[in-house]
């Protein structure tokens, strides 16, 4: 939880009905936010009306369904707001890859569009989540924001377009504008394409994990509470420059580790399905976020055990009928 207050503050989130969204949203309730979901809700992937049904019983929250590609209803959505969120995006590298110019059209396109908005709202700031995905393969670790940028798949590169019309934009139109360099974020309504949640899917019908790839690839996990404080500091710094941060924890794990840890949360004799590596993907990411703990006072809470338990938790009562009983 963030202490601050923001109280009587009308935000926008794109993509709040989205996993790391909702948890944004829920946290900008607490704080006393008036808040606005924009969402279309696509069918990437289902179910996500579900992650906003504590924020719909609170008063100060409302939803707009529609499109970030609809600039009328977008800039619409965005009257009178002071801060936007711009969270919706086209997830998933296989998925992207498959669908190059939808990613295009959403992740680049969407995020001009955004910024046209702000711009002819008059809004003040804009943070934008970005990915760790923009970096590529690894020319040095710990990855700082000074890292070279050579994304390595259609989604890295569509988000880093998006970047880039942030913060140029950003800078025409004056408004303050944050890119979050997200490290692998996981948790609780984790999205099913994502490792942790792929993982423990399998394995909780005693069927194998799949890994793409011989499992040796790591990745820097940072739970999403700890994502949603760093995004709502960004905020309500008092600079009025516009920054790129990352926001990771700072630890990095194998994915084969990450497997066995599911395996033995479930208890069950499962092998690991090894198979062909996807297409523009990384052996690793590790986060530098020394610049998130100067210049947003900001540090991870959730270490890696404590938050795999949180999701693999929630993912067995969601889907409590197709958890097969230990023996």
């Amino acid at each position: 939880m963030v202490a601050m207050d923001l109280t009587g503050e009308q935000v926008l989130v794109t993509g709040g009905a989205g996993f790391i969204g909702s948890h944004l949203v829920e946290s900008l309730l607490r704080l006393g936010a008036l808040v606005t979901v924009y969402d279309n809700f696509d069918d990437f992937y289902p179910g996500k009306e579900s992650n906003l049904t504590g924020a719909k019983a609170n008063p100060m929250f409302r939803l707009i369904a529609a499109n970030i590609l609809d600039r009328d209803k977008l800039a619409a959505a965005m009257k009178e707001k002071s801060v936007v969120f711009h969270l919706a995006a086209q997830a998933g590298i296989r998925y992207c890859n498959d669908l190059p110019t939808k990613a295009n059209e959403v992740n680049a396109t969407g995020t001009m569009n955004v910024m046209l908005a702000a711009r002819d709202c008059g809004v003040k700031r804009v943070v934008y989540a970005s990915s760790s995905s923009l970096y590529g393969e690894p020319m040095r670790v710990p990855m700082d924001e000074d890292h070279p940028l050579n994304p390595t798949s259609i989604y890295g590169a569509t988000k880093l377009a998006g970047e880039k019309y942030c913060m140029a934009l950003g800078q025409s139109f004056g408004i303050q504008t944050t890119c979050l360099r997200y490290f692998s974020v996981y948790g609780p309504r984790g999205r099913p394409d994502q490792v942790i949640s792929s993982f423990g899917s399998k394995v909780m019908r005693r069927q194998r994990p799949v890994i793409y790839g011989d499992g040796s690839h790591s990745r820097d996990f940072t739970f999403v509470s700890d994502v949603v404080s760093a995004t709502i500091f960004s905020a309500t710094r008092d600079d009025n420059q516009s920054q790129i941060i990352n926001v990771g924890y700072g630890k990095e794990f194998k994915i084969s580790e990450v497997a066995k840890k599911v395996i033995k949360y479930f208890g069950f004799d499962v092998e690991i399905d090894f198979r062909e590596e996807s297409l523009g993907d990384f052996p690793r990411t590790l986060c530098d976020n020394a610049k998130a703990r100067s210049l947003l006072s900001w540090r991870p809470h959730v270490d890696f055990d404590h938050g795999l338990k949180q999701e693999l938790d929630w993912l067995v009562r969601v889907n409590a009928a197709q958890v097969v009983a230990k023996d």
